[in-house]
Parts: structure tokens; C-alpha cells; sequence
């Protein structure tokens, strides 16, 4: 079995392999590879078909919610830090093609490529298996976020609700750090936040994604332990 039909099956949708390797495909590796096609296209399309999925879930499912209410469930499921961590519940970053400078940064455990490359398979699920198996298997991936009210607000918050969280359990405040590599018009941050003995690290293309992605990944340490 082929790894990209490993993802297949983890997936349990029939998508096309060609489709799926383009959804794999990273900018980075495109531009290493003589600019072939990457997953950009599929990212947008992706992007529109789990927003109205995940608009209707909570609409039929929340007749008592309001529209401000809806709004910001929809925002905090479609988010990019809760995409991420849909992606790494199946492995897909061990299946992204990245250039060799990504590689070498931890691209493969960065939440934004994270969210793109599940957005554009989606998208490649949408063009391969049609409307009702892209939506399913959005439904499918996001239910655990949508099931845990208590996501809702770290996804939005993260640094907020961490720093809730440590009050709490009596911690001392969250302490950041933040390092920035690579040129000055593609930065990329890591930043590092320390809880008690919890210390976790979150990437993104600001200094503000890295840390809200740091403090997601803190907070869901010690809700795992609470």
C-alpha cells in the first residue's frame, strides 16, 4: 500500500490519487520542482465547502443559539488552529510535500500548512467524490470540536483561556518566548510558552499565530490532565 493510499483509507472517501497528491502538494515543493501546480486553488475551494458545512451542522443543530453565537462556533471550528489539530488526529503531516526549507523548520507540524493542505483535501474531495462526501467527511473530522463546547473558546482565545486554565490549577502565569527565522518577506515564528512543567511550541506566520498556537497546544495539555 502506497502512502498516499494509506491516507485514503484513513480518510474513507474514495478521492481520485492525482487529486490528492496536488492537495499534498506545498507551495515550497512547488517552486523546488519547477513550478508545478500546487495546492492553493483546492485550499480556496476546500476553504468554502467546510465553512458551509460546518454553517449548517451548527444552524440545525443549535436552533436556540443566535447568529452572534453561531458566528463565533463557525469561526472557532474553521479556525486555523483547529484545523491543525483535525489534521494531525490523522497524520496528514507526514504526507505534505515540502520544499527542503520547510522540511528543516518543522514545517510538517506548522498549524498554517497544517490548515491549508486539510482545507485543499477537502477541496479535492469536493471535485472527486462530490458535495455529500466532502461534506461528510467534514462533519466527520471536525465533530470532536464541535461535541467539546469548552474548544470553542481556546480555539478563539487560546492565550485567554490558558491563562484561565493555569489559574485554576494554581500555576504560575504563562510565560512566552518567541524566535523568527527565514527572510524578511517570508518570517516564520516558533514561540515557546512555559506553564508550571508544561512548556509547548506553536508556529505560525506573526508573532501572534505562533503564540496563540503555543498556548492552544498548553491549554489542551493540561485539559487533558484536568
Amino acid at each position: 500500500m502506497t502512502r498516499t493510499s494509506a491516507l485514503i483509507e484513513k480518510l474513507g472517501v474514495d478521492i481520485d490519487p492525482e487529486l490528492l497528491s496536488l492537495a499534498l502538494t506545498h507551495r515550497s515543493f512547488a517552486y523546488e520542482n519547477g513550478a508545478i501546480p500546487h495546492n492553493e486553488r483546492l485550499e480556496f475551494l476546500g476553504d468554502s465547502v467546510l465553512g458551509q458545512a460546518v454553517t449548517v451542522r451548527l444552524y440545525t443543530r443549535h436552533p436556540d443559539l443566535d447568529e452572534g453565537s453561531l458566528a463565533k462556533r463557525r469561526a472557532s471550528v474553521v479556525s486555523t488552529v483547529a484545523l491543525a489539530e483535525v489534521a494531525r488526529a490523522i497524520g496528514l503531516g507526514d504526507h505534505v510535500r515540502l520544499g527542503r526549507g520547510e522540511i528543516l523548520t518543522g514545517g510538517r507540524d506548522k498549524d498554517s500548512i497544517l490548515a491549508d493542505t486539510m482545507e485543499a483535501v477537502i477541496g479535492a474531495t469536493y471535485l472527486s467524490a462530490g458535495p455529500d462526501a466532502a461534506t461528510e467527511l467534514v462533519l466527520r473530522l471536525v465533530e470532536p470540536l464541535l461535541a467539546d463546547p469548552d474548544r470553542y473558546g481556546a480555539a478563539m482565545d487560546p492565550k485567554t483561556s490558558l491563562q484561565e486554565i493555569a489559574a485554576r490549577q494554581s500555576l504560575s502565569a504563562p510565560v512566552y518566548s518567541v524566535e523568527a527565522a527565514g527572510p524578511d518577506h517570508d518570517r516564520r515564528f516558533t514561540a515557546t510558552v512555559t506553564v508550571g512543567d508544561v512548556a509547548t511550541q506553536g508556529h505560525g506566520s506573526s508573532k501572534k499565530q505562533a503564540e496563540m498556537a503555543a498556548a492552544l497546544a498548553a491549554w489542551r495539555e493540561l485539559d487533558a490532565r484536568a
